[in-house]
């Protein structure tokens, strides 16, 4: 099913065939050491692969939402997008891409049109991202939408994010 699609994309529920896949993005330390995120366990792997095909629309607007990255028209998972809650209590986009998908302007379409679902299907009136600071592509994409809001320092990822915010009324402005 799909949920939403963007120009060249389609966002859809991760399925068990996509394990290999998703194990990769889980995994590999090119993907994985920008975030950051600890190397985690295969086991862990699993079960968050387990939870994340077990999801459903239900308690997005709660909790929080992993989907599935494909290209239009193809089965092969090249990402994740997520749709979490942080520590305020705020809705925040996260994303990732597998490397060979690097590089065609993928972040920034997904991150757009996961900027309009958040205001228009989740009718929310803020959207926030975080970011390590040193993940110089993902803060290129962020700073195209966003406004720099803090910097912190992580101490679970042991690194230094900073913390980009959107009002609804902004975003609706630039439209």
């Amino acid at each position: 099913m799909i949920i939403f699609k963007t120009e060249r994309l389609e966002i859809r529920q991760v399925t068990k065939k996509d394990l290999d896949f998703f194990i990769e993005l889980m995994s590999a330390p090119e993907i994985i050491d920008p975030i950051p995120q600890p190397k985690l366990a295969p086991e862990v792997i699993i079960q968050r692969f387990n939870n994340v095909t077990d999801y459903s629309i239900a308690p997005l607007l709660k909790e929080k939402v992993i989907w599935g990255v494909y290209e239009s028209g193809k089965d092969e998972l090249i990402g994740l997008c997520a749709f979490l809650t942080n520590e305020d209590e705020n809705r925040e986009i996260g994303y990732r891409f597998r490397k060979k998908f690097w590089g065609k302007g993928y972040g920034t379409e997904l991150t757009k049109n996961m900027i309009t679902y958040c205001f228009t299907v989740f009718e929310l009136d803020i959207v926030t991202a975080d970011v390590d600071t040193k993940n110089i592509g993902s803060v290129k994409i962020l700073e195209k939408f966003f406004h720099p809001f803090k910097e912190f320092y992580n101490e679970d990822d042991g690194c230094t994010d900073r913390r980009y915010i959107l009002k609804k009324e902004d975003w609706l402005n630039k439209q």
